[in-house]
């Protein structure tokens, strides 16, 4: 073993823990929205140049499905990041090598899964939904594509959570921007120019996310020292692959249970009609810009909990977290006041329909202000996970979030009638899920397996 956290500076265990923080999450949040420009360039190009339809497609149904494979696939990544995140921080090279390939071989392996049974379940994955008949043969167009090129979106994203997981979050970011620009020129060309509406968008992000999973992986095989990746080093470790499972499987569970009950969101907002689904996905779009903020705190709160872990570092646990919660929740407040302030200038980007942007400017109110209450969850979650605890995480938002917003959706919906009365099932469910999340982060028992930490 060698126990380089005692010989060399490691930021996250050493350093300034705002100014570290700050540093870290900065690049992932924007990387985050530039990822996320991949959809919201698709939306924003069907919505100006072909027609709420085909808009309405892509930000739909579609992304709802996409976001719960995707998901459920970082979810059981992560287990892998925070191992390497740990033994990284305690100086073990070998253990952050073999983690690091064996992340690798997952990846193959459920990239293929996905693919296969992507494009065997997209109609009737599409009719399930509710998904109405004027959409559906633009969404079918388009997740058939992007279930084709799967592979790309997965490598690059653990390839990212490796980087990450090291201490790294600046290079993700480079390689968005080029990406994220090379995917708005796409579009148009083959939006504007060559009239392929869905399939254009959908070939567009499919060929983005190729450059983003190629420029990773030259820059993971070029890398030096330990967390080098080699091709025929690529395989499953078992020392590492069990507490991978152990960790992963949980929080890839809790990210289905929040794609399962966002599905049941989606299958509901169908039922009110192509402007209400319209509307909805333009809210969507606002609404993923507060995530993508909190996820980036999350992330951040994750490596930096798993790191001082790994190096003994009591106090910097405490603290990164606190500092975490802080500059998220100074964030949200940043992004929410102003779009609440200018939301239907923020809904016109999306759509040029008048209706759908007074319906999305009137989603906004019922759900922006309520953010405040979703710090809690991404941040306090992403510290359990960097110590090692995903079971409870996954429980209290099984129950927190998906059943209760089951519930909401199933009573609440079909009394009122109201479109409104589905967003508001986000903040009721962040308030309760939030609330749970800071008792048992008081409680200490997120660390049971590092006792000596308590």
């Amino acid at each position: 073993m060698n126990q380089h956290a005692d010989t060399a500076y490691n930021p996250i265990t050493q350093g300034s823990l705002i100014k570290e923080i700050l540093k870290f999450s900065l690049p992932i949040f924007i990387g985050t929205i530039l990822q996320t420009l991949y959809n919201l360039v698709d939306v924003v190009t069907l919505g100006q140049f072909v027609g709420k339809e085909a808009y309405s497609a892509v930000g739909g149904s579609t992304s709802t499905i996409i976001n719960l494979l995707v998901g459920f696939f970082v979810g059981i990544s992560s287990g892998a990041t925070v191992l390497i995140a740990q033994k990284y921080g305690a100086g073990d090279e070998k253990g952050t090598s073999d983690a690091i390939h064996t992340a690798a071989a997952f990846c193959l392996a459920i990239s293929l899964f996905l693919t296969v049974v992507g494009l065997l379940t997209s109609r009737i994955s599409l009719l399930w939904l509710n998904t109405p008949e004027d959409i559906l043969p633009y969404a079918l167009t388009y997740i058939r594509i992007y279930y084709c090129g799967i592979l790309f979106n997965l490598v690059y994203n653990i390839g990212s959570s490796i980087l990450r997981a090291l201490g790294n979050s600046k290079r993700p970011l480079y390689i968005l921007m080029a990406c994220s620009f090379s995917n708005i020129i796409i579009d148009l060309f083959f939006v504007v120019v060559l009239h392929m509406d869905t399939a254009g968008v959908a070939l567009a992000t499919v060929l983005s996310q190729a450059l983003s999973a190629t420029l990773v992986v030259i820059i993971l095989v070029r890398t030096k020292g330990p967390f080098r990746l080699y091709f025929s080093k690529i395989r499953f470790h078992g020392y590492i692959l069990r507490p991978m499972m152990r960790i992963g499987i949980p929080a890839g569970l809790q990210s289905s249970m929040f794609g399962i009950a966002n599905l049941l969101v989606q299958y509901t907002v169908n039922g009110f009609g192509t402007d209400v689904v319209a509307a909805f996905t333009a809210y969507r779009n606002v609404d993923a810009l507060h995530w993508m903020i909190l996820n980036a705190f999350g992330i951040s709160a994750s490596t930096f909990v798993g790191q001082n872990l790994g190096a003994g570092n009591r106090d910097r646990v405490f603290k990164s977290v606190r500092i975490s919660l802080l500059l998220a929740l100074g964030g949200v407040v940043l992004l929410a006041v102003p779009a609440l302030l200018f939301r239907f200038p923020v809904a016109s980007i999306f759509t040029t329909d008048r209706n759908v942007i007074y319906i999305a400017a009137d989603m906004m109110i019922h759900a922006l202000p309520f953010y405040v209450f979703y710090v809690l969850i991404e941040v306090l979650s992403g510290a359990a996970r960097g110590a090692g605890d995903s079971l409870a995480p996954m429980l209290i938002t099984t129950i927190g979030i998906c059943v209760v917003r089951v519930i909401w959706l199933t009573v609440a919906v079909p009394f009122t009638g109201d479109y409104n009365t589905i967003v508001e099932c986000y903040p009721v469910t962040w308030v309760i899920t939030g609330s749970v999340y800071f008792i048992y982060y008081r409680s200490r028992r997120w660390l049971r397996h590092f006792p000596e930490m308590k």
